[in-house]
Parts: C-alpha cells; sequence; structure tokens
C-alpha cells in the first residue's frame, strides 16, 4: 500500500466519522424535538442523546437555530426519497390522485408535523430560527410538488399545482388537529372527501 493510497484511506474514514456525527446530532434532534417540544430541547440533551461533545456542534453548526433548520431538512430529504420511491407505484393521470393525496398525508403527517410545528410556532417569535427553517420548508413543497406533477400527465399544470397546495395545507392541518387529539376517524373521512373533491376538480 502506498503513502497516498493510506492518507486517501485516512481522510476518507475521518469524514465518513464527522459525517457520522453530523447524523447523530440530526437525528437526536428530531428526537428530542418530537419528545421534548423546542422549549425544553437543549444542545446539552442533544449532545447527551447523540454521545457526543458540545465543541462536536460547534464544529459543524454556528447557531442552536442552524442545527434546528439543518434537523428539519435532514427528515425531509429522507422524506423526499420515501415520497419519490412511492410516486413511481401510483397510476398517472386522475386514477393516481387518491393515492397521491394518502401519500401527502403520510408525508406531512408524524414526526416531520410534531418536529415542523415545534419549530415553527418557535419561528414566529424567533426571526433566526424563522430565517432557518424557511428554505427547507419551501424546498420540500418545490420538490414533492414536483414528483406530484410528473405523475398527473396530461391534467393541466395549474389546476395540478393548485390541488397539490390544497392537499398540503389540509394535511398539515389535519396533521396539527391529530397532535392536539382530535378524532381519527373524523380525519379519515375528510381525506376521503377532500379525494372525491380533487378528482372532480381535476377532471373539471
Amino acid at each position: 500500500m502506498t503513502e497516498a493510497t493510506t492518507r486517501l484511506r485516512a481522510h476518507r474514514t475521518q469524514a465518513e466519522r464527522r459525517e457520522q456525527t453530523k447524523t447523530a446530532l440530526l437525528d437526536a434532534t428530531i428526537d428530542c424535538l418530537v419528545e421534548l417540544g423546542y422549549a425544553r430541547t437543549s444542545v446539552q440533551e442533544i449532545c447527551a442523546r447523540a454521545g457526543v461533545s458540545k465543541g462536536a456542534v460547534q464544529h459543524h453548526f454556528s447557531a442552536k437555530a442552524e442545527l434546528m433548520a439543518a434537523a428539519v431538512e435532514h427528515l425531509t430529504v429522507k422524506l423526499r426519497h420515501q415520497l419519490a420511491e412511492s410516486l413511481q407505484t401510483v397510476p398517472q393521470g386522475v386514477d393516481g390522485i387518491p393515492t397521491a393525496i394518502d401519500l401527502l398525508w403520510e408525508g406531512y403527517s408524524g414526526t416531520l408535523a410534531t418536529a415542523a410545528t415545534e419549530l415553527w410556532v418557535a419561528a414566529r417569535t424567533d426571526p433566526e430560527l424563522k430565517a432557518a427553517i424557511r428554505p427547507v420548508d419551501r424546498a420540500l413543497g418545490r420538490s414533492t410538488r414536483d414528483h406530484i406533477t410528473s405523475i398527473a400527465a396530461g391534467l393541466p399544470r395549474e389546476r395540478v399545482e393548485t390541488l397539490f397546495w390544497l392537499t398540503v395545507n389540509l394535511t398539515r392541518g389535519l396533521a396539527l388537529d391529530a397532535e392536539l387529539g382530535g378524532d381519527p376517524k373524523r380525519r379519515r373521512q375528510l381525506l376521503d372527501e377532500w379525494k372525491r373533491i380533487a378528482v372532480a376538480v381535476a377532471v373539471g
């Protein structure tokens, strides 16, 4: 083994360790947001859960707001990949609308909804946090919209985009309802009714 090869492998190993540390921090941040809420999520608690020192956080993130935004981005990247894979099996055109709505509901509820809600509520009075998470949220919306538009072949793009954003905002509202202990049967009824309306609007 040459000296250059040894240095290259050492560099890769070091880079892999840095990436593993960063991933551990991001996963721990999401866990804290979901379990403790934003107000009780401290850098010290994140470090304890990730098994790293506070200096490791400062090496990767310059501020708590940056760490929070990166954690949500980390989660949304996973969501984008999951949605992209799931949408590949969705029928093209009008027939795929009900399934696409179900996938959006699954994506915008659960862990992502809980973590994002915590951050958006906090961001209302925290300009730094708002500035950090806004581009993450918009990127998720654009990426998911493009996937939905690609399966809605033959339908007017403007109509598809309108239905998409209506669906996103409906699912976010329903996700908040779930967080507040709303009736799951009612949520399912509302989703089913929205599918019927969306199909009717799409075929217009």
